[in-house]
């Protein structure tokens, strides 16, 4: 048969949407072995000697309605990529306790979805052979041989690679900085870590908006946790501390325990202390982050830099409403970063958001794989990038010049296409068809690459720790309630080190142990 009978998606839709049914879909059909050789070619189309191969996949949906199997967008990758494609949607939100349940049962997909690499079951169920590692096997494919090795490293489990990462810009941190504003106050865009200070002092007592008022400040700061860049995470950097963890004479060291560290922190607290920041960046939620810029509140937001056009969108939306709009203006635009004493240095994101694993319980030989990585690795070329991210020319979207226009038709684009890019892995880039990039969206793409020579790495990336399963909460906490305590003048430099102290006997001297051991292990140096 064609296709499958059976698929999971009953939603109910209550404020968010949550799941009411399991999975009927039994992942036990076989991938098939090739009647012959595949060919590992970028060709999209399908090679005639072979049985289409039988792929159920199961992937994130974000909306009530979504692509279904037999659906002209899905029907024509079938044909391109020589495949008959079953999709088991899982709406997001509850996608985490549907991967665990499918986990457990044993009952998997061809191709699974798996937003957190680091996942206890996951990784348990890798390490005990579970998942195919596709390390060995993916310089064969012209599109997948070209994965970043950073970011094969941040994706890997005590290095080796469970699956292929959906890959995502690895130099996105940095600067967002109102332009208006900074020419307000005749100022260039800031090259060092005194240019930046300055920029921030001048927008806070500089009256950049000409209202007269003393209403402004440099930078808005949102509350921190363990899990997430924050705007310090950046900073730091620019002081020539760690990444989470530094290698100091072949050891490694938690960040914290670095004096450069320490200064980054002392520069904080000045912000703080003269008001450039806003004061209840402790609390201030992430949710508003955007807001005192987009407002004319704060000049500076430390953060992805592809939030430059957000921003400025949001200003331009502003300003419409009161018939003030400059249509060709920019008021906001961006960079990677200032330069300290070791030179230009940028936060890296993980490069990739989750990754797609090959089960060997369903997919059960060499030659299946392959094939399996084959469809990936097609998935990467230009014309199907661009079919599952956009659709199907003159159904789904026009085109002006070389930019895609999307249809207006919300319902056909939910129901046939929105989603389908969640089994593209981007390797080595996206290639497909874009929508019109203004020049703040081309130059967000520029600095972006750009900021990959500058990344700090986090060394410690793809160690599984069993301390910090246990604890790591726990530590984080210690760290992140002294670090704001300091900046804020609740504990002086004595007390900040003292909870450093607390952070060792708390088992951080048990975390640097093993993670140590598991570098020395590695390999690296």
């Amino acid at each position: 048969m064609k296709k499958m009978l059976t698929k999971w998606v009953s939603v109910t839709v209550i404020g968010v949407v949550s799941v009411t049914s399991l999975a009927a879909c039994s992942g036990g059909n076989s991938a098939g072995t090739p009647a012959a050789a595949p060919s590992q070619g970028g060709t999209a189309q399908p090679a005639q000697a072979e049985k289409p191969l039988d792929l159920t996949i199961m992937l994130p949906i974000f909306k009530t309605n979504y692509p279904k199997d037999d659906g002209p967008v899905t029907t024509e990758i079938e044909k391109k990529t020589n495949t008959n494609i079953h999709f088991e949607w899982v709406p997001n939100a509850s996608y985490t306790d549907k991967f665990n349940i499918t986990l457990a049962s044993g009952k998997l997909p061809h191709i699974l979805y798996v937003g957190d690499v680091k996942n206890p079951s996951f990784v348990n169920a890798a390490k005990s052979g579970a998942f195919w590692d596709i390390g060995p096997f993916i310089k064969d494919y012209p599109s997948l041989s070209q994965a970043n090795p950073v970011i094969m490293n941040n994706s890997s489990i005590d290095g080796k690679n469970y699956g292929i990462y959906r890959g995502r810009a690895l130099g996105r941190n940095g600067i967002n900085y109102r332009k208006d504003w900074l020419e307000a106050v005749g100022l260039q865009e800031p090259k060092t870590i005194d240019d930046f200070y300055n920029m921030l002092k001048a927008f806070k007592e500089k009256d950049p908006d000409k209202n007269g008022k003393n209403d402004t400040y440099g930078m808005v700061l949102v509350k921190w946790t363990g899990q997430w860049a924050s705007g310090f995470d950046t900073i730091k950097l620019w002081f020539g501390a760690p990444n989470k963890w530094g290698v100091v004479d072949g050891k490694l060291v938690p960040e914290h325990q670095t004096p450069e560290y320490l200064e980054a922190l002392k520069f904080m607290k000045k912000l703080y202390d003269e008001k450039l920041i806003n004061q209840d960046f402790a609390v201030y939620d992430s949710a508003k982050w955007n807001d005192p810029v987009v407002n004319g509140q704060a000049g500076v937001i430390v953060d992805v830099t592809d939030n430059a056009a957000r921003l400025d969108d949001k200003i331009h939306q502003l300003l419409a409403k009161d018939g003030k709009d400059q249509p060709n203006v920019h008021f906001v635009s961006n960079m990677i970063g200032v330069t300290g004493k070791n030179g230009l240095k940028a936060l890296p994101t993980s490069g990739f958001a989750g990754m797609l694993a090959i089960p060997k319980s369903t997919v059960k030989t060499e030659a299946e794989l392959k094939r399996v990585l084959k469809f990936l690795d097609q998935m990467n070329e230009p014309e199907l990038q661009t079919l599952a991210g956009y659709g199907i020319e003159g159904k789904h979207y026009t085109k002006n010049g070389d930019a895609v226009v999307p249809s207006k038709d919300t319902v056909l684009l939910e129901s046939e296409v929105e989603g389908l890019n969640q089994m593209l892995p981007y390797i080595p880039e996206d290639r497909g068809l874009k929508v019109k990039q203004t020049p703040l969206r081309q130059q967000t793409a520029k600095i972006q690459k750009e900021a990959e020579q500058y990344i700090v790495a986090n060394p410690a990336e793809p160690f599984i720790s069993t301390v910090y399963s246990q604890k790591g909460q726990q530590l984080d906490n210690i760290i992140n309630d002294a670090r704001i305590k300091f900046i804020v003048g609740q504990i002086d430099e004595a007390a900040l080190l003292a909870a450093f102290e607390t952070w060792k006997k708390s088992g951080g001297d048990d975390l640097v142990k093993e993670m140590n051991t598991l570098y020395a292990a590695s390999g690296k140096k």
